[in-house]
């Protein structure tokens, strides 16, 4: 048995699999977005450790319970949210919460810089787009702006690497988070020169990069205790959650993308060589040496349910806690054809990232007519998440080569109603996992090659390429559905164009 610990946005999940990639017990605790100032989005560090040391210990309590046995996990293996960024002492006591990827504090910084040679510059070596969520952009907004702060500084980390400190009293960064910061260069695997000297710091303030297999046991019984596991089990650093998403799916072979949509959403294709774009559209994060994952994140997944349900359909409520919490969404969507009759969604309700990295941009409803109702409105909002993924896929298709097979994962995947929806849009078949915890997932992966498990089993390599197959439903592509659609999308593309100098 190996646990997967997946630091996300919104919660903090344990997962429990066999060798087989299949869930023996899975806890998930939330934790609350702060948003102390306009376009400040924050957590609290304190509570998102405490998020994951009792996630682990549900899970735990839980095997043994259903097992009568005290369960004994062969490691835990971490996937962790990116851009994150946590201000600590020397003591390594938190003197900031953890500025998340969503905040734009930083903007007017990122739009000056990404103008600049030394922004391209510096996308070429990092791999990561110039805007305002990458550690690059914060911490030169915290430098010309909380100067106390950012002298009083003894480190600067992200949200594992707080994990990690307080288990091992190491700071340690793997190299697939490190190579989302905009501060690493991912072709020598080594902290950027150019890019710690914008940002006014030195190496020692950032934490030891580490390949994604690094292990470490753990040394303190009463952190264990908590924990319920026993003394001395490993911990794999593991990888970012978007890279080892594409590694739980087994999206891991050119022409195969993975899309994930939890709070935000992602489209992403591995390959061997990392990716130069002139227009800086997507992002290139590092798996392993020579193993990249090239993609574009958008801002606006699942907060737009949420939005669109808690504003609009409150007398749900109830209903979804007592059910199936996207059954009445789905219903309503349903209901409404493909097309929302015209009705067309910009969901930029949080700016947006790829493909065009604009924080300023804003959320539109276009079109909207007299027989247009609750049930337009939602399926219009739901089809434009989908549009914004579209179009990151059209600029990887641009960059690595045609895609021709979509595997989703994240909350997406437990709606064959959404699923059905992004294969029409892509005109692509789509499949989903009979593990739809893609991220967790990966990171077991990389545990269970950590320390070179083998047990019969197949090798790690080969479970990779059969994850390819192992797939519990797939969604063919309608055409007429398509051709709807793309009528649609042509008119959403140039929407933004129009009005994005009045967002």
């Amino acid at each position: 048995m190996i646990i997967g610990l997946d630091i996300g946005t919104s919660s903090a999940k344990a997962v429990a699999f066999d060798y087989a990639g299949n869930i023996l017990s899975q806890h998930s605790i939330p934790y609350p977005i702060i948003n102390p100032a306009e376009g400040w989005y924050e957590q609290d560090p304190e509570i998102v450790y405490g998020a994951c040391i009792d996630s682990i210990m549900h899970v735990m309590i839980s095997l043994k319970q259903s097992s009568g046995e005290i369960p004994k996990p062969v490691c835990i293996s971490v996937s962790s949210a990116m851009h994150g960024l946590i201000a600590v002492d020397s003591m390594g006591q938190p003197l900031s919460n953890c500025i998340i990827w969503a905040d734009r504090r930083s903007e007017h910084i990122a739009v000056a810089l990404e103008a600049s040679e030394a922004g391209r510059l510096l996308y070429q070596q990092t791999g990561t787009p110039i805007h305002p969520m990458s550690l690059l952009c914060k911490l030169m907004w915290i430098k010309s702006n909380d100067q106390k702060l950012f002298a009083q500084s003894h480190k600067f980390i992200g949200i594992k690497e707080f994990l990690f400190y307080r288990l091992f009293g190491v700071y340690v960064v793997d190299h697939s988070i490190a190579s989302a910061t905009g501060l690493f260069d991912i072709h020598h695997l080594r902290w950027s020169d150019q890019a710690l000297s914008l940002a006014g710091i030195s190496e020692a303030q950032l934490a030891s990069p580490v390949p994604v297999d690094y292990i470490l046991n753990m040394p303190r019984r009463e952190i264990a205790a908590l924990m319920h596991i026993p003394e001395d089990t490993p911990f794999v650093i593991g990888g970012s959650d978007g890279c080892l998403a594409n590694l739980g799916v087994g999206a891991i072979s050119p022409g195969v993308a993975s899309v994930t949509v939890g709070t935000s959403g992602a489209i992403r294709v591995a390959s061997s060589q990392a990716n130069h774009e002139k227009k800086q559209r997507l992002f290139t994060y590092l798996l392993r040496p020579n193993e990249y994952i090239i993609g574009g994140a958008v801002n606006n997944g699942g907060v737009l349910r949420n939005w669109f349900r808690d504003n609009f359909l409150s007398e749900y409520t109830q209903m979804e806690a007592d059910g199936d919490p996207s059954a009445s969404l789905n219903a309503l969507i349903d209901s409404v054809v493909p097309g929302a009759e015209g009705l067309i969604f910009l969901p930029y309700l949080t700016g947006e990232r790829a493909p065009h990295w604009n924080s300023n941009a804003k959320g539109v409803y276009f079109g909207i007519q007299l027989h247009h109702g609750r049930a337009h409105f939602a399926r219009a909002m739901m089809e434009g998440m989908l549009f914004a993924i579209y179009s990151v896929g059209i600029a990887l298709e641009e960059n690595t080569g045609p895609i021709h097979t979509i595997f989703a994962s994240g909350g997406l995947a437990r709606s064959s109603l959404l699923v059905q929806m992004l294969a029409d849009i892509f005109n692509k078949p789509v499949f989903t996992k009979n593990t739809v915890e893609s991220s967790a997932w990966g990171a077991a992966l990389i545990g269970l090659e950590a320390l070179g498990i083998q047990g019969g089993e197949p090798t790690i390599k080969n479970k990779q390429a059969e994850a390819e197959h192992d797939t519990e439903h797939d969604y063919k592509p309608s055409a007429e559905n398509h051709a709807v659609y793309m009528k649609n999308f042509r008119k959403f593309e140039r929407l933004y164009h129009i009005l994005e100098g009045e967002f």
